[in-house]
């Protein structure tokens, strides 16, 4: 009996591991999503000879978040930049040019420089556009970016209350009007985000031997656009690039400039390639067409001009070397 149960067990045991045999395979799994889709100064006369601040060394943006994976892709670069270029209109009036003639996609990262520098040195961009010399050569030292450019410049000016309770209205020494904020401890809100602005502003106050402290200064961690609209709603003191505050101006901005035209205000700007040899991910080929477009005669023209129809005068002064060499 035993055995008869054991022959049944066998035989069923056979049918089952021959029917499982003879199944087809299940079908290959679809993607689960779509493919993701690309998105996208007056200035003073350059001075002849310009010392760069000394290097010191985060912004957050409320509205931008840093890429994640790889750098992009053959037809998208991006490019890792300062609030100012993209708050002033720059970006959106030149970026349309280079998306067409080489049909790519420019994704825009637009945040302080140490952020925008930060990116590239974590191999999030491919590109950086920023206003720190003195950062961007130690980025380009420590092995993260190469082919630094210079591409513009404009100036940093001080706005303020119409009214002026620090009493700083056409003083030309930048460090001597921020010595006479602190000592009226008027209001004054600072980008606090590891900016260019932000660099510069911390440069002035190392100037004037100040460490700004107490309510009268209040640290924003915000872009441009952001911190001058604080400074207008709390009729405070701010530094800012010439070219954000003459396109607020523009839209109705009501603080005055107040204090400009000091050497130390020199605010240029350098473009600079990630490091592909340290991160292959990089877009190397759309990377160097872009700086070779920036910096060409024809983009230079354009930025030079950008401005002067809607606001009566440029935002930025052409300032890269075939530029120059096309003027001789």
């Amino acid at each position: 009996m035993i055995r008869r149960v054991s022959s049944a067990v066998v035989a069923v045991i056979v049918l089952v591991l021959t029917a499982c045999a003879g199944a087809p395979p299940p079908p290959p799994a679809g993607p689960t999503s779509a493919p993701a889709q690309s998105t996208t100064v007056p200035a003073a006369v350059r001075p002849d000879a310009i010392t760069a601040p000394a290097a010191t060394v985060a912004i957050s943006s409320a509205t931008v978040s840093p890429p994640t994976g790889k750098a992009g892709a053959s037809n998208e670069l991006i490019l890792a930049t300062t609030t100012s270029t993209q708050d002033s209109g720059l970006l959106d009036a030149i970026l349309p040019n280079f998306e067409q003639k080489y049909n790519a996609k420019v994704k825009v990262v637009a945040v302080g420089t140490g952020e925008a520098l930060k990116l590239g040195e974590n191999g999030d961009a491919d590109v950086v556009l920023v206003h720190a010399r003195a950062k961007e050569d130690a980025f380009v030292a420590a092995g993260y970016g190469i082919n630094r450019q210079d591409v513009m410049y404009n100036d940093f000016v001080i706005v303020g209350p119409a009214d002026d309770p620090a009493g700083i209205k056409e003083m030309t020494d930048a460090a001597e009007a921020f010595k006479k904020i602190a000592d009226a401890q008027a209001l004054f809100i600072s980008r606090g985000d590891d900016s260019g602005t932000h660099t510069k502003e911390k440069s002035i106050w190392a100037a004037a031997a100040i460490t700004p402290t107490g309510e009268w200064y209040a640290s924003a961690g915000q872009g441009m656009g952001a911190v001058l609209t604080m400074a207008e709603e709390r009729n405070g003191y701010t530094l800012t690039d010439r070219g954000t505050y003459l396109a607020r101006k523009a839209e109705g901005y009501s603080l005055p400039i107040l204090v400009e035209g000091d050497q130390r205000l020199f605010n240029p700007y350098g473009v600079i390639l990630v490091n592909p040899e340290r991160y292959p991910s990089v877009n190397v080929d759309l990377g160097n067409k872009f700086i070779e477009w920036l910096i060409s005669p024809e983009t230079q023209k354009t930025i030079g001009e950008f401005g002067k129809d809607q606001l009566g005068e440029a935002l930025f002064v052409p300032d890269s070397k075939p530029w120059h060499e096309a003027q001789h």
